[in-house]
């Protein structure tokens, strides 16, 4: 029986100690917990300057469809910011309807006037029908120049004075032209006016415009000085009430530049960008660009990018991915 007991003893110390060492060797095999795999490094970088640098090889670029081309010259005559609206011109066309009811009147009256004095002086007409005639004529007369009065004050010599009101009228309802206003920051005047202006929607789409005359008077709500243009053709479907921002054309040197277009432009920190490729064509800076000048076909930039840059216009988008990327791992 001790025997047996011993034996059973000696066999569970084999099997203890094999586990043991198994487990030893198993454990010996195996990296520390707390040892971590070398991470990949990041391809976004700061220069001297602090602007973002992507560093990108030619084969990861072409992966990812990248394309660069260098931004086109341009000028612009010289040019002041404003902000506006299109008009609604059912009260114009009220006031011209008026007018011309006016005009009409006045006609009739002054040649029955010229009828009745004719009459009146072969002894055929009475002196109480040529007073009334007189009177009706000038009543009429004052009319029109109350109806012409109204006109002036609300829209302006530039639009009363026209000698094609009624076409012009027209073209207004059937929305084949627009008027728009354009307001200056208050206190800010201009030494001579506007010559014509490029307006923008708020999409960014533009469209040239001309000039008809100084507002009337001003906006109680932006109390600044407000001009007023024309959009004919209506290219851009404007309707009245439409917000627009407006750049006013001014006599004097042009602003010489380049095109961006708009595919080049990112937007990030409140603020428009644009990638830059390096010498070395594997890394692309990202430069800020004032959007303060736009075109057909995107901005005038007369400062951080010149023509003999090669800035990103397929792409752009993922390479700001890539730095937002950059900056959650970083997290």
């Amino acid at each position: 029986m001790k025997r047996a007991i011993l034996v059973l003893v000696l066999i569970g110390s084999v099997i203890g100690g094999s586990v043991y060492w198994m487990k030893s060797r198993r454990g010996g095999d195996t990296k520390p917990v707390d040892e971590k795999p070398v991470a990949e490094e990041s391809r976004v970088k700061h220069d001297e300057k602090g602007r973002v640098v992507i560093k990108m090889d030619d084969e990861t670029q072409g992966n990812i469809g990248l394309l660069v081309a260098k931004p086109a010259a341009a000028q612009l005559s010289p040019e002041v910011k404003g902000y506006g609206r299109v008009l609604d011109p059912t009260s114009l066309a009220a006031l011209v309807t008026e007018s011309a009811a006016a005009r009409a009147a006045y006609a009739a009256s002054s040649n029955e006037l010229a009828r009745l004095t004719t009459l009146a002086g072969q002894g055929n007409a009475s002196e109480r029908a040529l007073q009334t005639a007189e009177a009706t004529a000038l009543r009429d007369h004052l009319s029109v120049q109350s109806a012409q009065d109204r006109l002036v004050l609300s829209w302006g010599k530039g639009i009363a004075d026209r000698n094609d009101l009624p076409a012009f009228i027209r073209s207004l309802t059937s929305q084949d032209a627009v008027l728009v206003r354009i307001d200056l920051p208050a206190g800010e005047t201009l030494k001579s006016l506007p010559h014509g202006a490029r307006i923008s929607t708020l999409s960014g789409d533009t469209s040239e415009a001309k000039f008809l005359d100084a507002a009337s008077h001003v906006d109680p709500q932006t109390l600044g000085q407000g001009y007023i243009f024309i959009v004919t053709p209506n290219e851009l479907r404007l309707l009245s009430g439409e917000a627009v921002t407006g750049y006013l054309n001014l006599p004097g040197e042009s602003l010489t530049g380049a095109i961006i277009p708009r595919e080049a432009i990112v937007r990030t920190e409140g603020a428009g960008w644009v990638y830059v490729l390096d010498s070395g064509s594997e890394a692309f800076t990202r430069i800020e660009v004032a959007l303060d000048h736009p075109t057909g076909t995107g901005w005038l930039v007369t400062k951080g990018v010149t023509t003999n840059d090669y800035i990103v216009v397929t792409g752009a988008q993922i390479l700001l991915s890539e730095e937002l990327k950059s900056s959650i791992k970083a997290d």
